[in-house]
This record gives C-alpha cells, structure tokens and sequence, in this order.
C-alpha cells in the first residue's frame, strides 16, 4: 500500500469516525467503507456504490430513534453492495486479463505449430527432388539393359509415389495448421474446401449472395476475412477466383466483388485473378476460390 492511498483512507476515515460514538453499527459500517478505500484492488472500483454506501452510513448516524432501525437495515446493505461490486469488478478485471492472456498463449502456439509444419514440408520436398535426381541417374546408367532399366522405373515409381505421399500429407498438414490459425486470428470460420488437381478450392455457398446479385451476405464477409487470413499466413500461390450465375455478367461481378473483398481484408492485388462462369449458381455452390498447388 503507498502512501498516497494511506493518507486517503486516513482522512476519510476521520469524518466517518467521528460520527461512531452515536451507534457502534455506524464504526463497523464506517471501517468496512475505509477497508475498500484502502485496498490497492478495489480503491478505484464500484465508485457510484461506495458513495451511496457514504451517505446511507451518514443518514445513519443523523438518524432518530424512530427512524433507528430503518437507517441502520438501509446503510448496511448499501454497505454490502458497495463490496460486492466492488468484489465482481475485480473478479472481472481478473477474468478479462485470463481470457487475454490464454487467447495469446493459443495463437502463439498455432503460429509456432504452423511453422514447424511448413519447415517439414520443405524438407521433405528437398529430401524428394534429392531423391529423384539420383533416381534418374541411375536409370540413364542401366539403360542399356532392357530389364535393368524396367526395374529402375519401377523402383523410382514407387518411390517417387511413397514421397509424393508423404510430402502432399505434410502440405495438408500445414494447411490445416494455417486454417486453425487463420480462424483463431480472424475470429470467424473458413468456407469448406477441398483438395484436387486444381489444388485447394474454397467453395461459398449459394446464400452468399442474394440471387442473381453481387453484393455479398454477412455470413459470406465473415467467411472472407478468415480466407483472407489464410492466403496472407501460408499460401503464397497463384489465386483464381470463379464466379457463377445463369445470367450474363453475374458471375463476373461476383468474382469482382470477391476480389475486392479480399483485396480490402490485405490480400495482394496481384495474386487474385478473376472469372465469371455463366452456370446456374446452386445452394451448395454460387463462387470459387481456387489456390494452385
């Protein structure tokens, strides 16, 4: 406790004080008051309470005999108020800076989670282009002999096929990473996606656009701000960005109005290309975002 704070608690103890040899309730009342005061957690907290308590005590201590009871039964609870506000603020105070710090923790360990998977992935794509070249060396040097050179091609399919494997897991993988974090950090969820030989396609739904309109939905600026997030966290490619409807130049502005979304949420313009499909938009499917392997 410093000193400031002592001397504040001293000189509001001294009115209050005074008034105790006129009813013991009001002493007990009073040193509760000054116990909140001179507490470093609560001195600044439930301020409107604390002054009602004040003068609830006060109106005690000018009370009549008649009015005794009734003043006392008032000032004591506007007393018990003015703690358990105080007690809730400092709890909530408590519970806010836990909350942050736990949302911290979570990110920092997505983030180092990602990074750890994205490191994975280029060793093993380095460890598969190392491997393939000493595979074709080794099929130039048997290629004089037909059934040599077969069983070289056969052994370089397979192991070319087991780390293809291996290396599209572990790019799933940081994926996957980096759409938890992209959600974690944007606070909203990614449309679904899939993986072809396209490579990964983000589809939105028909309801996000109203039909045969451009101008997305709520729930599809949502959706946006976390792909947004994870095009800028661990996709670095290539992005084409499709657009659907029967009528003509729909599609287009879709695919426009996506665009700039993007572009809007810290996505680089020049990475985002666009195309409008004339093709019935369905419920499942009204725009694609298409990000090369």
């Amino acid at each position: 406790m410093n000193i400031r704070n002592l001397l504040a608690a001293g000189l509001l103890a001294l009115p209050l004080l005074a008034t105790a040899a006129e009813d013991p309730a009001v002493a007990v009342l009073n040193q509760r008051l000054i116990a909140l005061q001179a507490n470093l957690d609560t001195a600044d907290v439930a301020a409107y309470e604390r002054l009602q308590a004040r003068q609830a005590v006060a109106e005690l201590a000018k009370a009549k005999r008649k009015n005794l009871e009734q003043a006392r039964y008032l000032a004591e609870r506007r007393v018990e108020i003015a703690e358990t506000s105080a007690r809730t603020e400092v709890a909530q105070r408590e519970v806010e800076r836990l909350e942050r710090t736990r949302s911290e923790l979570l990110i920092e360990a997505s983030r180092r989670d990602a990074d750890r998977a994205r490191r994975e992935a280029e060793k093993l794509r380095v460890q598969a282009q190392i491997q393939a070249e000493e595979s074709e060396r080794l099929r130039q040097a048997a290629e004089a002999e037909t059934l040599a050179r077969q069983d070289a091609e056969i052994a370089l399919s397979s192991v070319a096929g087991k780390q293809a494997a291996r290396v599209s897991a572990a790019q799933q993988n940081a994926a996957k990473l980096a759409r938890e974090e992209a959600e974690l950090v944007s606070g909203q969820k990614l449309p679904n996606s899939t993986f072809g030989r396209r490579g990964e396609v983000f589809t939105l739904p028909g309801d996000a656009f109203a039909a045969g309109q451009a101008s997305l939905s709520a729930g599809a600026q949502d959706q946006l701000k976390a792909l947004a997030e994870y095009l800028n966290i661990g996709k670095k490619g290539r992005v084409t960005i499709e657009g659907y409807d029967s009528a003509n130049g729909v599609g287009q502005r879709r695919a426009q109005a996506l665009k700039d979304a993007l572009v809007a949420a810290g996505v680089a313009a020049n990475r985002l290309q666009v195309s409008g499909k004339k093709a019935a938009a369905t419920r499942a499917r009204s725009a694609e975002v298409i990000i090369a392997p």
